[in-house]
């Protein structure tokens, strides 16, 4: 790949994150104006940004902070609620099986919700292992960026406007996360795992630890699966006939 389609395909993910990028900077900026009027230091809001790089994980840790929990509960409670990560790993680690091991770091640790919907619905239209990783880095750099700018813009800036979080801003991202589904639902068992998932979710929200956020995504991936079979021995007796 020569110098200038890599440095194609990094500006085209970075260009195709935008959406999400505008999507994400309430949030950051809700982020941290939450540390800066709570018990952390700004220092600390702004390292967990550069190394935890999780936006949902950040601010139920820091509700978790707040509220003198333990170190384990902090740890537990985040990793339970990263744990969809393992799916999108799961679903884009065709398309990057043949990348160096220190290549195939690097995306994961830029890997987000909004990541995985641009890498997805670029990979998805190549066959697995026939697109280089700049398309990806490029929007996950983005995103990473994105995040960093705007917690630094709420930890600096936030505490001039009192109330901030409670001005509903935090729906964009509720909106960016619609922006991110909605195309997806593009067959009944799609739509199916969506629908189960989010019911679910709905009626178990009030388990702790997110456990019923959890719970839901293991439903709704199981009725996707248990849905995709038929389909699937289809597609393999209709090879094996040819």
């Amino acid at each position: 790949m020569t110098p200038t389609n890599r440095l194609h395909a990094l500006t085209a993910g970075a260009r195709d994150t935008i959406p999400m990028l505008i999507g994400a900077a309430p949030f950051g900026v809700i982020f941290g104006t939450l540390v800066a009027s709570g018990p952390l230091h700004l220092w600390h809001g702004q390292l967990m940004s550069l190394i935890v790089f999780a936006g949902s994980a950040q601010f139920i840790a820091l509700g978790l902070i707040a509220g003198h929990a333990s170190y384990a509960v902090i740890w537990a409670t985040t990793f339970v609620v990263n744990l969809r990560h393992v799916l999108y790993s799961a679903t884009l680690a065709p398309y990057v099986a043949h990348l160096p091991a220190r290549w195939r770091w690097a995306l994961g640790g830029l890997l987000t919700d909004e990541v995985f919907a641009v890498a997805w619905a670029h990979y998805r239209l190549q066959p697995p292992g026939a697109v280089g990783p700049y398309y990806f880095l490029g929007s996950g750099l983005s995103m990473y960026l994105n995040w960093q700018l705007w917690t630094l813009a709420g930890l600096l800036f936030g505490a001039a406007f009192p109330g901030l979080q409670s001005l509903g801003l935090d729906f964009a991202m509720v909106a960016t996360f619609i922006a991110i589904v909605v195309p997806q639902l593009v067959a009944l068992r799609y739509l199916a795992a969506a629908v189960t998932a989010g019911a679910l979710a709905f009626f178990w929200q009030a388990w702790p630890y997110k456990l019923g956020l959890l719970a839901a995504v293991f439903a709704g991936v199981a009725v996707g699966v248990i849905l995709s079979r038929p389909r699937a021995r289809r597609q393999t007796t209709a090879e094996a006939s040819r």
